[in-house]
């Protein structure tokens, strides 16, 4: 059996190919979203590490948990997550983006193992979540449904009403991951539509609520750890991320929401995540 230190160094080790793995992906296909792939990391690390009950080998199972990954646009993370978990082989990262090729620019089922739900048009995935939940509720054992959603996709009228709905049937197999990284596409949250205090909103929603540091592996551990975190509610964590989390030219930044980055700026972001991997072990 492993020590907590060994599942930790493990998960962090996976959250370090997933970043590797996406930044290349992004690069080949010159396409947009890195910064929104890196923030989730660490997060998708731990799901895929260890918290979902799921199968590579049975990805249809019948009680296997359930992850929708509603801000679909950070697709080169979640396929990189994906493929490291077994689900699909890894060579296929390298097409990502191809003409005709499955792995699509936002995250898709059709012909990618592992994926629920064709997701990218924001404000859909918790609404889906919310209904999955509510059908599983009578299984036994009772599957968890998953959603990890933008801090952006709270300004949508879907989301709000799906969490008032989740609460109403006191959804307690239903899980929501807010990755609050505080920027949405062309601004900061708090210019654009700020959302404090959403802890408090969200428990004014009737739903229980942690928060967590989501690039602290042990703070995410314990979260992940503590669920569900109120009985007969659903489960909300905020993970509080940094944007392009990972490559510090690209952290905490507007552009890198749409940017691709270059031979020279790849070389230098995989220098920086093979020295951070390095430093921490």
């Amino acid at each position: 059996m492993s020590t907590v230190p060994e599942i930790l160094a493990a998960r962090r080790a996976r959250a370090a190919d997933i970043r590797r793995n996406a930044l290349r992906m992004v690069h080949h296909a010159d396409a947009s979203h890195i910064g929104s792939s890196l923030s989730i990391a660490d997060i998708l690390a731990h799901l895929y590490g260890g918290v979902l009950r799921v199968d590579p080998s049975a990805p249809e199972d019948p009680q296997r948990d359930r992850l929708i990954v509603s801000k679909g646009h950070a697709a080169a993370g979640v396929y990189s997550a994906l493929a490291g978990a077994g689900f699909f082989p890894l060579e296929w990262l390298a097409r990502y983006c191809d003409d005709g090729f499955v792995l699509a620019g936002h995250v898709t089922r059709k012909g990618v193992p592992g994926v629920e739900l064709s997701t990218g048009s924001l404000g859909h995935g918790l609404p889906v979540a919310v209904g999955m939940a509510f059908a599983l509720r009578d299984r036994q054992p009772v599957p968890r449904v998953f959603a990890l959603l933008s801090d952006g996709e709270c300004d949508e009228g879907t989301t709000w009403e799906s969490a008032l709905i989740a609460a109403r049937y006191a959804l307690d197999n239903l899980v929501l991951i807010i990755d609050y990284n505080k920027i949405q596409s062309l601004g900061r949250v708090e210019d654009v539509l700020p959302l404090e205090p959403l802890a408090d909103k969200w428990r004014a929603f009737g739903w229980a609520v942690r928060e967590a540091q989501g690039h602290d592996h042990a703070d995410l551990a314990a979260a992940f750890e503590a669920l569900p975190y109120g009985a007969g509610k659903p489960s909300l964590l905020i993970a509080h991320t940094v944007k392009g989390k990972g490559v510090d030219y690209m952290e905490n930044t507007v552009r890198w929401h749409y940017k691709s980055p270059n031979d020279e700026q790849l070389a230098e972001a995989l220098r920086q995540i093979d020295s951070a991997e390095e430093g921490s072990r």
